[in-house]
């Protein structure tokens, strides 16, 4: 919006969090200024086809004073995570920030050096390098380390070495276990709706500006890129275990369950520097990413960050994490880890402490509040997570989604749901005169919980569409999380506008990295039960490439698999390349093109392989969010 509207309501509020927070503080801004190397000479980074994947210029904005518009607590943060460039660590390490959503670390070696950490994708990844190279030397790459198995900390791996390099033995390539299994798993069983979801979490889509996006609090947006994966070929398995590459001394500290699935810290102890991969950062980070995730354990968070401390806290003088900026200073490490430590903790127990009490998840994520140590410390304020969804995550982990009130067992979907609250209301002229009412008295969350029921009776009513709209503006401008604040802007731009996701595909190395017992996974969950409830056939597959034989069952719409010898009871016997069958499931190529190649023939009753491909659904990755 160019000229916003900006409430009463929402203005004092941002005026008073302005006067009670400690913005005299600087020490972040010069943390986050310290060992500044240079800039990107060029800060628009294009794909192959000229297509902009990242613009490191484009927050210039939040050079300025903090407008009514934002929360100035979000600003500030804005105003630190958009810093981008070389940065000296330490001795030796170096860290690329500000080119993608995650921090590219490099640490020199004997002969060239280690990366970990590649970005979200390629191009950046490629820049974040020869940034690097353009004022440390042409060093090559002698290794590559994934701290975790979030795609923003492997996808570039392709612009900084390739397969050849690592299949050769040339390059290692280090990561937690389990690593592979829940990178891949993750992009692809729920990866539409994930990706769908992560338009309004990062708000790549939004206009950039005081009245748009400013960020995501752990960093600026994800880039746009192409992402890849190369598959791990060392395996961290164990606390204490020790890995040398290129000179370089590592000890890991094996973190699974804190904020990814896999997730290890490691020490580098001749440089005295502590690597807290993502465990460890400037905000409070998300037991569960409103994108949508597994939910992930606070109190197994707070007891490895406890862990950490003890094992590494006096051995090392400055803590690097794969977002923000670090921290030097071994009194200033322990104190740092021992306050994420807390706030992890006392999210969990104070949670459970409530639910045991009888309150809701709603409930305690209303009346829980930070204590005044916590409160006091920038990097635990609810910039990417926050208190009120974290308590909430907490709250399902233990017991679900169903809060044990019989009348929310078995609710109306949202839109049966929102014709009975519109006549209930008394038609849509007294909704929305009472929604009305309630946004001029400030209270937006109210104008959204009950003008979203008429949007969802009657989509097409252009008058609810805009009030939601706008109230959705407000509860955006006063928020302090900035990935609340892309969720209420992408809701009002797509009530406006419609759905703007654009379109997903499965990235090719994703897509290969998963196992075969992965792969027919990910077809089960394709698979419209419903249309095949009636059919009843198998199918053996047995892959060229890795001699591998699968059989599939299809029955009362369900296809289950498993390993298997051939058994000849099979109505056909699928012989494939791997890679053959993957091109045809991305849409690369046709079926017709794999068996015309070789590479490709079914022995048997061909049809079957016809009607099981005809069974898979392609799911829409633009889905509507806001409207029915």
């Amino acid at each position: 919006m160019e000229n916003p509207e900006v409430s009463t309501q929402v203005a004092a509020a941002n005026e008073a969090l302005r006067l009670k927070l400690p913005f005299a503080d600087t020490a972040d801004f010069e943390n986050a200024k310290r060992g500044f190397v240079a800039a990107l000479s060029d800060p628009v980074i294009r794909a192959t086809d000229g297509r902009v994947v990242w613009d490191a210029d484009a927050y210039d904005f939040l050079d300025a004073e903090c407008p009514e518009t934002v929360n100035p607590s979000l600003w500030r943060q804005g105003q630190l995570v958009r810093m981008h460039g070389l940065f000296e660590v330490t001795d030796g390490i170096y860290q690329v920030r500000g080119v993608d959503l995650s921090n590219m670390t490099i640490v020199e070696g004997d002969e060239g050096v280690l990366v970990i950490d590649p970005l979200i994708s390629t191009e950046c990844a490629a820049a974040a390098l020869a940034l690097y190279r353009e004022h440390r030397g042409d060093r090559t790459v002698t290794g590559v380390l994934y701290t975790h198995s979030h795609v923003d900390h492997f996808g570039g791996v392709r612009g900084v070495v390739s397969e050849e390099e690592v299949l050769s033995g040339q390059v290692p390539v280090l990561a937690p276990e389990g690593f592979l299994e829940h990178a891949v798993s993750e992009n692809v069983y729920a990866g539409i709706a994930m990706a769908r979801r992560a338009t309004y979490m990062y708000g790549a889509l939004l206009p950039k500006g005081p009245a748009g996006q400013v960020g995501t609090g752990l960093g600026q947006t994800t880039s746009t890129g192409t992402i890849t994966l190369i598959a791990p070929t060392v395996t961290i398995e164990e606390t204490g275990q020790e890995e040398t590459v290129d000179g370089i001394r590592m000890v890991f500290q094996m973190t699974p369950g804190t904020e990814a699935p896999a997730e290890m810290n490691f020490l580098l102890p001749d440089r005295r520097a502590l690597c807290m991969a993502e465990n460890a950062t400037h905000n409070l980070h998300n037991v569960l990413t409103l994108r949508g995730a597994q939910i992930r354990d606070a109190r197994l968070w707070s007891a490895y960050l406890d862990e950490a401390i003890d094992l590494f806290a006096a051995e090392a003088d400055v803590a690097f994490a794969q977002h923000h900026w670090p921290t030097w200073g071994g009194e200033e490490i322990a104190a740092f880890l021992a306050t994420q430590r807390d706030l992890y903790g006392f999210i969990h127990d104070q949670t459970l402490r409530m639910l045991n009490k009888g309150l809701v998840a709603s409930e305690i994520a209303e009346e829980l509040e930070l204590p005044p140590g916590l409160e006091r410390a920038w990097h635990c304020h609810g910039y990417y997570g926050s208190l009120n969804h974290n308590v909430k995550a907490v709250y399902q982990r233990y017991l679900g989604w169903f809060d044990g009130n019989p009348a929310h067992l078995w609710p109306h979907p949202p839109e049966p749901a929102g014709r009975r609250y519109v006549e209930l209301a008394g038609g849509p002229d007294a909704l929305l005169a009472n929604a009305r009412a309630a946004f001029g008295e400030g209270d937006f969350r109210w104008v959204v919980e009950v003008v979203a029921h008429l949007v969802f009776a009657d989509p097409e009513n252009r008058e609810a569409r805009e009030l939601l709209a706008r109230a959705f503006e407000q509860m955006a401008y006063g928020a302090e999380n900035g990935t609340w604040r892309n969720f209420f802007l992408m809701g009002a731009l797509e009530l406006r506008k419609g759905p703007s996701g654009t379109a997903t595909t499965i990235p090719p190395d994703l897509l290969a990295g998963l196992s075969n017992d992965q792969l027919f996974d990910a077809l089960a969950i394709r698979l419209d039960g419903p249309r095949a409830a009636e059919l009843a056939f198998s199918l053996e597959w047995e892959f060229t490439d890795s001699g591998e034989i699968h059989e599939t069952t299809l029955s009362n719409g369900v296809l289950s698999h498993r390993a298997a010898p051939a058994r000849g009871e099979a109505a056909a016997t699928v012989v494939v390349e791997r890679a053959a069958l993957d091109e045809v499931l991305i849409g690369a190529t046709s079926i017709e093109d794999v068996f015309a190649s070789g590479r490709m023939r079914i022995d048997g009753d061909a049809a079957k392989l016809g009607e099981l491909l005809a069974l898979l659904e392609t799911p829409d990755p633009a889905f509507p969010i806001v409207t029915p």
